[in-house]
């Protein structure tokens, strides 16, 4: 079936930019802010109407979800639905709400549920500052299906997650193995949603962050030989 032209003035500009995606960009295709001006000059918003297609099913990324892109880039992944056809435009249930998100993002303490970072915070040894956005993340039930559930990760953990799968099941099974203290102990960080590190955890955590030369260093203040 042949497309209709991207260059055709007639259809939206949501639509033509879906053409153009489809047949300049290509799938896999990197492009900027500026190409899509370029590509439609004249035309107010054309890269909001880009961003739009996210709620037609289309997938395309930013540095937040691709750390090989830079921030003024974006790739066209996926397209979703052909919104040039007749009664295609309609939003994709997938889609992440406004609702959603605020939910999901007061839930989750407005931080990085994976490493606990928060909006704006610098990441340790670097001048990158974290953004803050809504994950899909499959979890296995404890009756042996799965859901996707919704979560806030940071731009970088956002990455290295997409394959994750939580395995409820076996929280839940070794919560219930706990007692004591340690069930106590549990109790008290879910509770307070946050673990107080003990200082020597904090030095073990530097520690492990260090090269080579610098941990053998420590290890000698240690009285304990090379690794």
């Amino acid at each position: 079936m042949t497309l209709p032209s991207w260059e055709n003035e007639k259809l939206g500009t949501m639509k033509r930019a879906a053409l153009w995606l489809v047949n300049v960009v290509q799938e896999g295709g990197t492009f900027t802010k500026e190409d899509v001006k370029g590509a439609f000059p004249g035309v107010s918003q054309a890269d909001r109407r880009v961003r739009d297609l996210r709620d037609h099913g289309w997938k395309i990324d930013t540095h937040r979800e691709d750390a090989s892109l830079s921030q003024h880039q974006l790739r066209f992944v996926a397209a979703g639905q052909p919104v040039w056809e007749p009664g295609k435009a309609t939003k994709s249930s997938s889609v992440i709400t406004d609702t959603q998100r605020r939910t999901t993002l007061t839930r989750d303490g407005n931080r990085c549920r994976s490493c606990g970072i928060t909006p704006g915070q610098t990441y340790s040894g670097t001048f990158e500052t974290a953004q803050i956005d809504i994950a899909r993340r499959k979890v296995k039930l404890p009756n042996g299906t799965s859901s996707v559930q919704l979560i806030a990760e940071c731009n970088r953990c956002r990455v290295g997650g997409r394959t994750l799968e939580a395995d409820l099941a076996d929280v839940l099974e070794r919560v219930q193995k706990l007692g004591g203290l340690q069930l106590q102990t549990l109790k008290d960080w879910v509770s307070a949603d946050e673990r107080e590190f003990s200082v020597v955890e904090r030095v073990w955590a530097d520690y492990r962050t260090l090269p080579a030369e610098a941990r053998d260093k420590v290890r000698e203040s240690l009285g304990l030989p090379p690794a």
